[in-house]
């Protein structure tokens, strides 16, 4: 393989003491006062961006600590984009894949980035609900219920969504924690914790690709779970599906290929 040009060697030079002044040498020829300008520029530039998109774990540091992981995110991760807006997913697959934890390290470390993450990554999600065919007041029973596209669960195993610097829990929960992050009409990110049964009646309306009514998933969620009344259940489940629909995380009703009511018999 040829050798760089000699401009080149400089630019990566560069950019490598940049990244790890400590150990990476400057280029010849520079004097240390210029580079220390860029030193400090590129790292402050990266630290009060990473520090704004992810508040909670900065507060919970030290200085000295949230600075060093920085550094490290800084000096190790390639990032894929040049765009600032994705510089928190970048931050997040380095802690998810790269970063080797310490002892000293919160073990609720990757988990609460994850959190901080994904209500930047809703906010400026480009997704879209196609309304077409979508009744905003559909019958939640009768026709087939429609999630929005930008409602999105995931599963913790720390309550992250109640973590501060008085609440730093060290083991996980026993059970999972399910959270929507949900963004509304208006554009306005909110979470709503989910109980396990509500977790999984909205996966259901997620994957049904059948078509199948409101009520039938319900009946069918009772019979998974092997609750005794599935009549009630169904009204349960009725008062959960209008609430989220309330909240935008269902946009409405389209036209089932299963009606709800054959279940009635």
């Amino acid at each position: 393989m040829a050798e760089r040009p000699e401009f080149q060697q400089k630019q990566f030079a560069f950019a490598a003491h940049i990244r790890d002044p400590e150990h990476m040498p400057a280029p010849a020829g520079i004097e240390d006062r210029r580079m220390a300008i860029y030193r400090e520029l590129f790292f402050n530039n990266l630290l009060n961006l990473i520090s704004n998109y992810f508040p909670v774990l900065k507060k919970l540091h030290t200085r000295e600590q949230w600075r060093r992981l920085v550094r490290l995110f800084m000096r190790q991760h390639r990032s894929q984009t040049p765009y600032f807006l994705r510089l928190p997913d970048e931050f997040l697959r380095f802690l998810q894949e790269e970063y080797a934890a310490t002892k000293d390290d919160f073990p609720f470390l990757v988990e609460l980035a994850h959190y901080e993450y994904i209500e930047i990554a809703l906010s400026i999600s480009t997704e879209s609900n196609d309304m077409a065919g979508i009744d905003p007041g559909g019958d939640l029973l009768d026709q087939t219920p429609v999630k929005s596209r930008l409602a999105w669960v995931h599963a913790y195993q720390f309550p992250v969504h109640r973590i501060t610097s008085n609440f730093l829990p060290s083991e996980p929960d026993a059970e999972p924690l399910y959270l929507c992050v949900y963004r509304r009409a208006d554009d306005e990110v909110r979470f709503m914790e989910l109980n396990p049964v509500a977790a999984r009646l909205l996966g259901a309306v997620e994957d049904n690709t059948d078509g199948s009514s409101g009520e039938m998933l319900l009946r069918r969620l009772a019979t998974e779970i092997e609750y005794a009344d599935a009549g009630a259940f169904v009204q349960h489940g009725l008062a959960a599906l209008d609430e989220m629909r309330q909240l935008d995380i269902l946009i409405g009703t389209k036209p089932s290929a299963k009606g709800g009511k054959s279940w009635a018999s």
